[in-house]
C-alpha cells in the first residue's frame, strides 16, 4: 500500500474508515462522542511524499479508542499543515502503539 487511496480503501473495506477530526471538546469522528488523547492510540502511521510538489507530503494516523472503534485522521507536513496547533498539540499526546500492517489488514 503505497498511496493514501490504497491504504484509505483498506479501511473502508474493514468498516474502519472513521475520520477523526479536532473538535473543540477533543477528537470526534461524529456519532456525538468526544475523545481525549488519552482515549485513543496510533496503531499505525503512514507518510507519503508529494514526488514534485511538497503540497502533496501527507501523513495519515491510524487510530482505535478505547470503545474499540478504529478510524484515521490525516494532516499535511509542516508548513503545509492544514491543521492548527492544537491539533498538533492533540495529536503528540495520543500514545503510540505502531502495529505491524498485516496485523491491521489480514485476512
Amino acid at each position: 500500500m503505497t498511496t493514501l487511496t490504497a491504504v484509505l480503501e483498506k479501511l473502508r473495506l474493514r468498516n474502519q474508515d472513521n475520520e477523526f477530526k479536532m473538535a473543540e471538546e477533543g477528537f470526534t469522528a461524529g456519532k456525538g462522542k468526544y475523545y481525549k488523547p488519552e482515549d485513543l492510540a496510533i496503531i499505525k502511521t503512514y507518510r507519503f511524499e508529494g514526488e514534485s510538489d511538497p503540497d502533496d507530503s501527507s501523513v495519515l494516523y491510524v487510530i482505535e479508542a478505547n470503545d474499540g472503534m478504529i478510524g484515521y485522521s490525516t494532516d499535511t507536513y509542516g508548513a503545509y499543515s492544514n491543521h492548527d496547533d492544537k491539533y498538533d498539540e492533540f495529536i503528540r499526546q495520543v500514545k503510540v502503539e505502531d502495529r505491524d500492517e498485516q496485523i491491521l489488514f489480514g485476512e
